[in-house]
């Protein structure tokens, strides 16, 4: 499981997936700009709730206003930091029902870390005090397609594409013996690849993480349906 075992306890997130599971009543709650999540597990809680909202269309477009905008104008105070792949199909804000200063956001194609985008998540960490960090992968990722023709075709990459691509291929090397599809289950190794990555990354992110200050999950948003799954 991608919840990070040292923390799901502690976290009071008992069954590793029921968070994702167990709140289905509606209407789902909304949150305020200002409104302050005390733990991992309430900053987790409101991004499927409004994953939620979102999938079922009772999105409440929240804190997009102009008031809201003045508001954040001075400081941010993200809850969460979303680090995800670039695609134009999987906005954070939009899937999740956020608005102006909810989340920090890193995106790059395939979510591959590199040190820009690890020094990202470490200032969103140290600035804000986030308490949680989702690796957000998503179906049919076309990085992740790109690696697995490199692995299974010997396709070379072209120009600074093969950045992406080689360490994507450490995951798809993980999966390509398993039954299903290639590229879906190169999807889901290629996101619990970064999350142990990250966890492990020394020292700020490892520190934190022992510390139980942080928790690291990982996710797949399904295209189709508009559903982000905490994977495992």
């Amino acid at each position: 499981m991608y919840l990070n075992r040292r923390n799901l306890i502690r976290l009071g997130l008992a069954s590793p997936l029921a968070l994702a599971a167990a709140r289905i009543a509606w209407p789902l709650p909304a949150f305020a700009a200002e409104g302050t999540v005390h733990s991992a597990a309430e900053a987790l809680e409101r991004l499927m709730d409004g994953n939620r909202r979102f999938v079922v269309e009772q999105a409440q477009r929240l804190n997009q206003s102009a008031d809201v905008r003045v508001k954040v104008a001075s400081g941010q105070h993200p809850f969460a930091i979303i680090f995800g792949c670039s695609d134009s199909r999987v906005p954070p804000e939009v899937i999740f029902d956020q608005g102006l200063g909810d989340l920090f956001v890193i995106r790059v194609a395939g979510h591959v870390v590199d040190d820009t985008a690890l020094a990202s998540i470490e200032f969103g960490i140290e600035e804000f005090e986030t308490p949680l960090v989702m690796v957000l992968g998503h179906e049919r990722c076309g990085a992740v397609t790109a690696a697995v023709k490199a692995l299974t075709a010997h396709e070379e990459a072209m120009g600074h594409v093969g950045a992406l691509v080689e360490p994507i291929k450490v995951a798809a090397e993980q999966v390509r013996n398993a039954p299903g599809d290639l590229v879906d289950n190169a999807v889901r190794a290629n996101v619990a690849l970064v999350v142990s990555e990250l966890e492990n990354s020394e020292p700020i992110l490892a520190e934190r993480v022992d510390a139980d200050e942080l928790l690291i999950v990982g996710a797949r948003y399904d295209l189709d349906t508009g559903a982000v799954e905490l994977i495992g």
